[in-house]
């Protein structure tokens, strides 16, 4: 059984998949109408118009609303915006397709934000209904067709998703964010000594032991006795800044505040074997009754 957040996870990569399916689908259709448009409208303009049918010709071009077999619209310079729709729909759709994959980051991040890690995917999915809906709006092909309806679910999936997480919805399904996620139990790393350390669990809120907070105070009004070379003691005052250390007189500061420092006993590790005693016994000599 997976955790909840390994279902979002995964839902949530099962849905960018298909969002990049839909945009490469779209991708292709549209340099398929492209050409096909071109072609269309060049046998329409090379169609045979004898002179003698001229009036006959010019009044059957006038009847056609749209290039037959195409997307041109059969007015000046029609051909050229049907050409720019087609590729603006192209530049946006590989836009589109790098967010989706998340490369590079760093430039959507900067030039488009909606697209960037910082936003969700309900801008995203603005933009692909958006192109759905051009494309839907003229008589295309079956393939393109589909293509750009699926693109459209895709779009109104992702503006749902983006209501529902709001921008934590790409963090969610980037596989480093369970990396991140891990990063997260530990605590984070405390430079600078014990000292440091106190400052930073008194800036998050967290109270440090009273022992240990007592131990490492550093007194303001504690006198410090340090002898010179020449035997004369000499009384300096501790500032707030300074601390005692492990010392000498860390202890001294400890003792004056009521606390009982103890020697740990020193002991060997159980894997070690004892030390025999390499002291030999006296050797004894005891004197003989023959002896002279």
């Amino acid at each position: 059984m997976l955790p909840p957040r390994a279902y979002v996870f995964i839902g949530l990569n099962v849905i960018r998949a298909l969002s990049i399916i839909s945009l490469i689908l779209v991708f292709s259709s549209s340099i398929m109408t492209l050409v096909e448009d071109i072609k269309a409208f060049n046998s329409f303009q090379n169609a045979p118009n004898p002179s003698n049918a001229l009036s006959s010709h010019n009044s059957t071009v006038m009847s056609h609303d749209y290039v037959p077999n195409s997307t041109v619209p059969n007015q000046p310079a029609g051909v050229f915006w049907a050409v720019l729709n087609r590729l603006l729909i192209i530049g946006q759709v590989t836009i589109l397709f790098l967010s989706e994959i998340g490369w590079p980051s760093a430039f959507f991040d900067r030039f488009f934000p909606v697209l960037g890690d910082d936003f969700g995917v309900g801008a995203l999915g603005v933009i692909q209904c958006l192109i759905g809906a051009a494309i839907l709006s003229h008589r295309v092909s079956n393939f393109t067709l589909v293509s750009a309806f699926f693109l459209f679910s895709l779009g109104c999936l992702n503006i749902l998703i983006g209501l529902i997480f709001r921008e934590k919805a790409k963090p969610r399904r980037y596989i480093t964010a369970w990396k991140e996620r891990a990063k997260d139990v530990l605590p984070p790393p405390v430079l600078g000594g014990f000292e440091k350390g106190m400052e930073f669990s008194k800036a998050i809120g967290v109270e440090p032991p009273r022992f240990m907070s007592n131990v490492f105070d550093t007194p303001k009004h504690i006198p410090r006795n340090d002898t010179g070379d020449s035997g004369v003691s000499r009384s300096t005052t501790a500032t707030s800044k300074s601390g005692l250390g492990f010392g000498r007189q860390g202890e001294k500061a400890a003792e004056l505040k009521g606390f009982l420092l103890s020697r740990p006993v020193e002991s060997l590790p159980r894997y070690i074997p004892k030390q025999v005693s390499s002291e030999q016994p006296a050797p004894t000599f005891r004197s003989s009754t023959t002896a002279v």
